[in-house]
């Protein structure tokens, strides 16, 4: 999936375009632009460092369309309003998980050497829940690096990233539906 972030003049609002596998193309509201780097992007970048599946890019690449989204071209494949409304209610734990991750590593990311475990009390319910601090770390890096990125590139550019296809919500099994078996006369 290519996701492409806008750098538009400081605060303007902002879209990302969001090309998914199956062709579909969907421009999602983001918010006034600053320097700092998009909410989106930060959990873009996030997500990825942690190779979450689970998360809101996850989601988006298994199929979820969120209220943001507006479809802009690309065939959708049928029942898919269903089908989003069904994995963000059955996924509604890990996504709102994902939410809190990736707030928590913005703020580990802007102080130097951040104590996560200080952090995590301070926020009170632990975000990390049992991550792999040395991944969380990572994550941090990364930030970072996307926030330098993000802060460097000029008006009018456009930053494209790729999600890896590998790591989307996986769909839901679906029921099978099957019919009694129709019973016949004898003529």
């Amino acid at each position: 999936m290519r996701v492409t972030f806008h750098r538009l003049p400081d605060h303007q609002w902002a879209d990302v375009l969001i090309q998914r596998d199956d062709g579909v193309v969907y421009r999602m509201h983001a918010g006034p632009v600053t320097a700092h780097a998009p909410h989106d992007l930060v959990h873009f970048t996030v997500e990825d460092a942690l190779g979450m599946s689970d998360g809101i890019w996850g989601a988006i690449a298994g199929g979820v369309v969120f209220r943001s989204m507006t479809h802009v071209s690309g065939r959708r494949p049928p029942h898919a309003a269903e089908r989003s409304a069904e994995l963000i209610r059955a996924n509604r734990d890990r996504l709102q998980r994902a939410e809190l991750i990736g707030g928590f590593v913005e703020r580990a990311a802007a102080v130097p050497d951040a104590d996560l475990d200080r952090l995590a009390a301070q926020q009170g319910a632990d975000p990390l829940n049992g991550a792999d601090k040395v991944a969380v770390r990572r994550a941090v890096a990364a930030l970072r690096a996307a926030q330098e990125t993000w802060a460097a590139l000029p008006v009018g550019a456009e930053l494209t990233l790729t999600w890896p296809r590998h790591r989307r919500l996986a769909p839901l099994k679906r029921k099978v539906q099957r019919r009694a078996p129709t019973l016949r006369r004898a003529s």
